[in-house]
C-alpha cells in the first residue's frame, strides 16, 4: 500500500533478509480432526472459526475483550455470500475482439471461460501493451485493504509479477492519510501517522485531559493493517472508568462519543473548520499569555512569522476566537476555555485522519502540532499530539517478539544470479488518488511536493486486492475515465463495482481458504498467529500466488518456479516462521518448532518490554534537541517551513494557515448541507457491505444518511424514509436517520458503501458517498484525497421503487 512508509513498508520488504534453509516436511494435521475450533485471523484480530459438516457456520474473537467488535462475525458471510465471484469470467464485448472491444465497461454482459483461456487471454493483450507503450503503460499499483497474511499480500504478488515482466507504474501515498504523509516530515520530520504514539500505560498514568479531535476510535479500532492485538478498545474502556476528562470535538455525536457517555464533553464544530477553531484556540494563549514561549524558543522555527499571521499583523485580520467563531460555529467563550483547559492540565491532544481527507487538509495537522508546540507538552509523559492513536493500536507497547517477515514484490527480495530477467519494480509512480487526473490526462505535468512530474499513459490496469470504486472520490468521472485503458483486469472474491466495470474477472480466495501467518499489532507485535485454511477454496476461486506464478510461466518457461522460488505454500510458511523463530530467540522468547506451532492451533504471545511500556513520542527530542533532532532542515518542529515556502503553491503556504474550502458550510447556497463521509461502525470501508451486518445499520435496505433534526423538519424528513441527496457530480438513494447526534447544517453518509447505478436514473440505490464527493487534491504539496469535501441537497425520494442490485452477481455469474 505504502512502500516508502516504515510502519506499512515494513513487513513488505522484509521478506529480503530471509536466509532460506532446505525444507524439511512438515506433519500438518487437520486441525479440527479432535473438535477443537480452528484458529485463524484477518483485520479484525485471531479469531476462533467453528465448523459443521465441513462448512464454516461462525466465527468469534480469540482474545479476551471487553469491548465487543462485530467485524469478527462476519467469517461465513465472507466466504458463502451471493456476491462472490465463482469463476473466470470476460467482459461478451471484450473477449469477442480483445484488441478494438465493443460494449462499454459497467454495462456488458459477462461470459465465462476456463483458467486457461483466461491466462492466455491477459497474457496476449499484456505482452502486446507492454510491447506497444511499455512498462509505465502497465498501472499494478492495486491499492487498497488488502487480507491479512505475509504470504498471500495480493499488491505483493501482483507487483512480484510485474517486476518480473518488466516493471509497471505504481502509485504513491494512500487515501488514508495523503495530506498529513506529505506534510508532516516538513514539520516534525517524520511521516507521523504511522509511527508508535505515547503509549497507552503513559497516557493513563499522566494525562489530566485526553482530547479526541476528529477521530472515532471505537470503530476504527475493530481492525487493524495487519491484524488487531484488540488492545485499543480496552484501552477506551480502560480511559472511560479512569475519570480523567475526555472532551470530543467532532461535527458527530460518534459511537466514540456515545461510548464515553456522561463522561465526555461533545464541542461540535462545522466540518472542515478545525484549523479556524484552533487558530482562535491558539490566539486566546497569546492573549492570556498562556503560550510556553520557552518551548517555542528551544523546540521549534519560524513561530514568530505564524504569529504575525495569528495576530493579524501580516493581513490585518486577528485569529480571535470571535473570529472563529463565525467560522466553525463554537462560541468564542468555550474557545477561551478550552485554551485554559489545555494549558492549565498535562493535555494530550489525539486526532484523526479525517480532517486531513479534505480540501487544505495539509494545514488541519500542521496546526494541529503547532498548537501543541504553543502548549509546550510535546516530549512530556502523557502531553502533546498523537496520529495513530485511533488507527492500529498505536499507543499499544512494542513487544520483544520473534517478527515475521513477508513475501516480497522482488524475487529473493532483490536481483540473484541467473535470475535478473525477473528483477524489476515500479518505473514510474504517481499519487493514489491521483489516478482518475492520470487517466484523463496522459502525459501531464503535475506538481507534487514540490516537484514537477508527468502522469504515465496508462493502458492496462490488473486491480488485485482492493476496492478502488468504493474509495475513490467522484464516482461518475471515475467511471468516465475507466473507460480508457485498453484492458482491465480485476483479481476480487467478490463482484464489487470494479469487478463489474473490468474486462476479465478472476475469482480468489478468501482468507478463510488457505494458510497464512501474521503478527497481531502493527506497532505491538503482541501476537504471532497461524492462519488456518477453515474450508476448501469455493467454486474455481484461487490463491492470488497460484495465480501469478501460473502467469509467470507464461513469460518465460520455468517462470513459475522462479516467481515461487520453488517453494510451496507451506514451504514459504515454514522459512518465514523460521526466520520469526531466530529473532524471537535473541528476543528470549519461547516458540516451539513448526510443526509443533502449526498442528498446536495455537498463537504465540511476545514478552512484555519494561522500557517499551514507557515508551513517550518526542521524549529523546525535549531531553536533548541539539543529540536527538528531528528530521526536519532546522532539526526543529517547523511551524514556518522555508522548503514550503520555497515551492511557490498557492494552496499550501509555509505556515499553518485558514484557507476556506470550496464547498463547505461558509459557502452553501440555501438548502445545501455539508457532507461528511466517516468511518462505518460494522464495516472495513467496503468489506463486509454484504454481511448480515447490514441488518445493524441498514434503513429501508439502504445505506443511512445522518440529518440534524431540525434540516429534516424543514425538508418533512423523518427517520425510515427513503431520500434522495444529490448535487451537480451525482445522485445517491439512501435511508433517513433523524438525529441531534449531527451539527446542524450537515449530513453523514458513511463511505464504503458499494456503487450500485440504476441505468435509467443514473442514481445509486445504495447510497455510495462518493457518488457526491470532490476528486481534486487537498493541495498540490501532498496530492491526498479530499473525501470530506462535498455539499449536498437532500429530499424525500418519491420516484418508483428501485431494488437493490450491488450485490447481484452478473448472468452467468
Amino acid at each position: 500500500m505504502k512502500t516508502e512508509l516504515s510502519r506499512r513498508g515494513f513487513l513488505k520488504g522484509a521478506g529480503a533478509a530471509l536466509a532460506f534453509s532446505t525444507f524439511a516436511p512438515v506433519s500438518w494435521a487437520n486441525p479440527v480432526a479432535d473438535g477443537r475450533a480452528v484458529l485463524t485471523a484477518g483485520r479484525m484480530g485471531p479469531m476462533l472459526c467453528e465448523l459443521r459438516n465441513g462448512k464454516l457456520v461462525a466465527t468469534t474473537n480469540a482474545l479476551k475483550q471487553t469491548v465487543p467488535n462485530s467485524l469478527q462475525t462476519t467469517g461465513p458471510d465472507q466466504v458463502y455470500t451471493q456476491a462472490r465471484v465463482k469463476y473466470p469470467m470476460v467482459r461478451k464485448g471484450f473477449l469477442a475482439n480483445p484488441e478494438n472491444p465493443e460494449g462499454t465497461r459497467g454495462d456488458d454482459e459477462f461470459v465465462r471461460i476456463s483458467w486457461d483461456e483466461a491466462y492466455n487471454l491477459i497474457h496476449r493483450q499484456h505482452m502486446r501493451i507492454r510491447k506497444t507503450y511499455g512498462p509505465a503503460s502497465i498501472f499494478a499499483g492495486s491499492y487498497g485493504w488488502r487480507s491479512s497474511g505475509i504470504l498471500h499480500k495480493a499488491q505483493t504478488l501482483l507487483q512480484r509479477y510485474m517486476s518480473m515482466a518488466g516493471g509497471y507504474s505504481g502509485h504513491l501515498g494512500d487515501y488514508s492519510t495523503g495530506a498529513a504523509q506529505v506534510i508532516m516530515p516538513h514539520v516534525v520530520g517524520s511521516v507521523e501517522v504511522y509511527e508508535q504514539q505515547t503509549t497507552y500505560p503513559v497516557v493513563l498514568a499522566h494525562s489530566d485531559v485526553v482530547v479526541l479531535w476528529g477521530l472515532n476510535p471505537i470503530n476504527t479500532l475493530k481492525i487493524a493493517w495487519t491484524s488487531t492485538d484488540c488492545a485499543g478498545l480496552e484501552f477506551f474502556h480502560d480511559l472511560k472508568k479512569s475519570g480523567k476528562r475526555v472532551i470530543a470535538i467532532d461535527p458527530i455525536r460518534s459511537e466514540t462519543v456515545e461510548f464515553f457517555g456522561d463522561r465526555v464533553e461533545w464541542v461540535a464544530p462545522h466540518p472542515m473548520t478545525d484549523v479556524a477553531m484552533m487558530l482562535g484556540i491558539a490566539h486566546a494563549l497569546v492573549d492570556k499569555n498562556l503560550h510556553d514561549q520557552a518551548f517555542l524558543a528551544r523546540y521549534t522555527t519560524g513561530y514568530d512569522r505564524f504569529e504575525d499571521y495569528l495576530l493579524g499583523k501580516d493581513d490585518g485580520i486577528p485569529k480571535t476566537p470571535q473570529w472563529a467563531e463565525k467560522i466553525c460555529g463554537v462560541p468564542a467563550a468555550q474557545l477561551e476555555t478550552l485554551a485554559e483547559v489545555f494549558a492549565a492540565q498535562r493535555t494530550m491532544l489525539m486526532a484523526g485522519w479525517g480532517m486531513q481527507r479534505q480540501q487544505y487538509g495539509e494545514q488541519r495537522h500542521w496546526m494541529l502540532v503547532t498548537l501543541a508546540a504553543m502548549l509546550g507538552q510535546i516530549g512530556l509523559p502523557g502531553g502533546g499530539f498523537g496520529l495513530s492513536y485511533h488507527y492500529s493500536n498505536g499507543g499499544n507497547p512494542t513487544r520483544d517478539a520473534g517478527v515475521l517477515p513477508a513475501i516480497s514484490a522482488s524475487i529473493n527480495g532483490g536481483s540473484s544470479a541467473g535470475n535478473d530477467w525477473a528483477v524489476s519494480g515500479a518505473v514510474q509512480s504517481f499519487p493514489v488518488a491521483r489516478i482518475v487526473e492520470a487517466l484523463e490526462n496522459p502525459g501531464g505535468e503535475y506538481h507534487h511536493n514540490g516537484e514537477t512530474r508527468t502522469f504515465p499513459d496508462i493502458r492496462m490496469i490488473w486491480w488485485a486486492g482492493g476496492g478502488n470504486f468504493t474509495h475513490h472520490q467522484d464516482t461518475n468521472r471515475l467511471i468516465r475515465a475507466w473507460q480508457k485503458p485498453e484492458l482491465v483486469v480485476i483479481s476480487e472474491p467478490y463482484w464489487t463495482a470494479a469487478a463489474k466495470h473490468a474486462d476479465i474477472v478472476l475469482p480468489i480466495t478468501t482468507s478463510f481458504e488457505r494458510n497464512d501467518m501474521t503478527m497481531t499489532g502493527d506497532y505491538s507485535n503482541q501476537h504471532l498467529v497461524p492462519m488456518k485454511q477453515v474450508v476448501p477454496p469455493q467454486w474455481e476461486a484461487r490463491h492470488d500466488f497460484d495465480v501469478f506464478a501460473d502467469m509467470a510461466e507464461r513469460l518465460k518457461a520455468g517462470g513459475h518456479d522462479v516467481y515461487t522460488e520453488g517453494k510451496t505454500e507451506m514451504e514459504w510458511l515454514y522459512e518465514f516462521y523460521k526466520t520469526a523463530q531466530q529473532s524471537g530467540r535473541a528476543a528470549r522468547v519461547p516458540m516451539p518448532n513448526f510443526d509443533t506451532f502449526w498442528v498446536n492451533n495455537q498463537l504465540i504471545e511476545m514478552n512484555e518490554n519494561e522500557k517499551a511500556e514507557k515508551f513517550v513520542r518526542y521524549a529523546s527530542f525535549r531531553e536533548d534537541p541539539v543529540l536527538n533532532p528531528l528530521g526536519t532542515p532546522s532539526g526543529r518542529i517547523e511551524i514556518y517551513s522555508r522548503t514550503i515556502e520555497g515551492f511557490g503553491l498557492e494552496d499550501c503556504p509555509p505556515h499553518p494557515a485558514w484557507l476556506a474550502p470550496t464547498e463547505y458550510t461558509g459557502s452553501a447556497k440555501p438548502g445545501e448541507l455539508q457532507l461528511m463521509t466517516a468511518h462505518a461502525a460494522h464495516r472495513l470501508h467496503s468489506q463486509f457491505n454484504y454481511s448480515h451486518l447490514r441488518d445493524e445499520y441498514a434503513i429501508a435496505n439502504r445505506e443511512p444518511i445522518w440529518i440534524n433534526t431540525e434540516d429534516a423538519q424543514q425538508r418533512g424528513i423523518q427517520t425510515g424514509d427513503q431520500v434522495r441527496a444529490f448535487n451537480s457530480r451525482g445522485q445517491v438513494l439512501v435511508g433517513a436517520f433523524v438525529t441531534d447526534r449531527i451539527k446542524q447544517g450537515s449530513v453523514c453518509i458513511h463511505e464504503g458503501a458499494w456503487p450500485d447505478l440504476d441505468k435509467k436514473t443514473g442514481i445509486c440505490k445504495n447510497g455510495g458517498a462518493n457518488v457526491l464527493t470532490l476528486d481534486i487534491p487537498s493541495s498540490r504539496l501532498a496530492n491526498g484525497c479530499a473525501g470530506n469535501s462535498a455539499l449536498v441537497s437532500i429530499e424525500k425520494y418519491t420516484g418508483p421503487d428501485l431494488p437493490l442490485t450491488a450485490f447481484d452477481p452478473p448472468a452467468n455469474g
